[in-house]
């Protein structure tokens, strides 16, 4: 495993990498990584994504509590830790307000998982949550019937969440869906959209599910 630091660097680039690609403006969206069996690494509420420093970065126990830092973790943090406390496969989350999938969110439409390949072997299907009001304990709830199997999620009038092994795999993952998102979005303006045959998507699927399944973190 990487040390703190190197993660809180790891963070800290991929924050500038979501606000380069208008994913975030201002203080939007919060990243995490796990550090160790009882440890974790989360920005700070309140902080541009696009200038953070290494040092800014926050430390919690498993339970929340500050250990290190200058400010308070994300306001987000009872949705990390319900991914963490739910899947000990997991070791880094990503949300951010990404302009197409976020539409999605907004719109209740869901992105559907049956149209381009990628999307079926990186990320598979994203469930739409319910409404829950960002910062409280609701939206962990809200996650609760989808968190086992499924590395995405649409969260109502809010946002997109992935999560993965690594920081790589969840920012990887985040980007396939926004990307998918604006090619199913101006697909649908054109026309009808042509699904994948469905052996073909049984193919993906099992794909899929064997990386997933893979020890270590392969991609």
């Amino acid at each position: 495993m990487a040390s703190p630091f190197a993660m809180k660097k790891d963070i800290v680039r991929f924050g500038s990498m979501m606000a380069d690609r208008g994913w975030v403006a201002g203080s939007d969206g919060n990243i995490s990584a796990r550090l160790g069996r009882d440890r974790i690494l989360i920005t700070p509420g309140g902080a541009a994504k696009g200038r953070l420093l290494p040092d800014e970065v926050m430390t919690v126990d498993s339970n929340g509590r500050k250990i290190q830092g200058p400010g308070e973790a994300s306001t987000e943090i009872l949705m990390h830790l319900f991914v963490y406390q739910n899947r000990p496969d997991i070791g880094a989350c990503i949300h951010s307000h990404a302009p197409y999938a976020t539409a999605f969110a907004v719109s209740r439409f869901r992105i559907p998982d049956d149209v381009l390949p990628e999307l079926v072997v990186s990320v598979g299907k994203i469930p739409l949550t319910a409404y829950a009001p960002p910062g409280t304990d609701a939206v962990p709830k809200s996650l609760e019937p989808y968190i086992e199997g499924h590395n995405a999620f649409l969260l109502r009038n809010h946002g997109l969440l992935t999560i993965g092994r690594s920081l790589e795999e969840a920012y990887n993952r985040h980007e396939t869906v926004e990307h998918c998102a604006r090619i199913i979005h101006l697909a649908r303006q054109l026309g009808d959209m042509s699904k994948l045959p469905k052996d073909d998507y049984r193919r993906l699927e099992s794909l899929r599910k064997q990386m997933d399944e893979a020890p270590g973190d392969e991609r």
